[in-house]
């Protein structure tokens, strides 16, 4: 029997995977060119699949909750990895960049890996958080600028 403890660290790890992998999905190319470029020692790598483009079907609810219809399909991109140290790394991105997602999945091997851990969060993962975070400020800045608030007044007659 699996205990608690061991239950939650598992969770703790799988959250952290998913988050890194969203982070690399939505990674600029450019961006993950630019670590690529400046990481010190870089490993062998060998593709195991891909890059390969595909379709993905896109679900929608309207309302959040109503029931759910095909809305359109959308290019996807993906890509699986290893490194000479046996590290497996899998990349999706949106559109048709294959380097974007074989750099995408190189990185995720890398960041499965102890020693290289921390360099793919400071170095990659810390900035695109703060550029999607920024680009949602200005969003909801933009959006709270078109705000029109509307009031009943009461009139005087009781």
């Amino acid at each position: 029997m699996i205990s608690a403890e061991n239950r939650d660290a598992a969770s703790q790890r799988v959250s952290a995977r998913k988050r890194a992998a969203d982070l690399l999905a939505r990674a600029k190319r450019s961006e993950l060119s630019a670590v690529w470029d400046a990481l010190p020692e870089k490993p062998q790598v060998q593709p195991v699949r891909g890059p390969e483009t595909g379709l993905v079907m896109v679900r929608g609810r309207i309302g959040g909750g109503g029931a759910a219809f095909n809305l359109g399909e959308v290019t996807v991109t993906r890509a699986s990895v290893r490194l000479d140290s046996g590290s497996v790394g899998h990349a999706q991105a949106l559109g048709t960049d294959r380097e974007k997602a074989r750099l995408a999945a190189m990185f995720d091997a890398l960041w499965q890996q102890e020693a290289t851990r921390d360099f793919v969060e400071q170095a990659l993962l810390l900035p695109i958080e703060e550029r999607i975070a920024a680009a949602e400020r200005r969003k909801a800045d933009e959006t709270a600028a078109t705000r029109v608030d509307f009031f009943t007044m009461v009139r005087g007659d009781d």
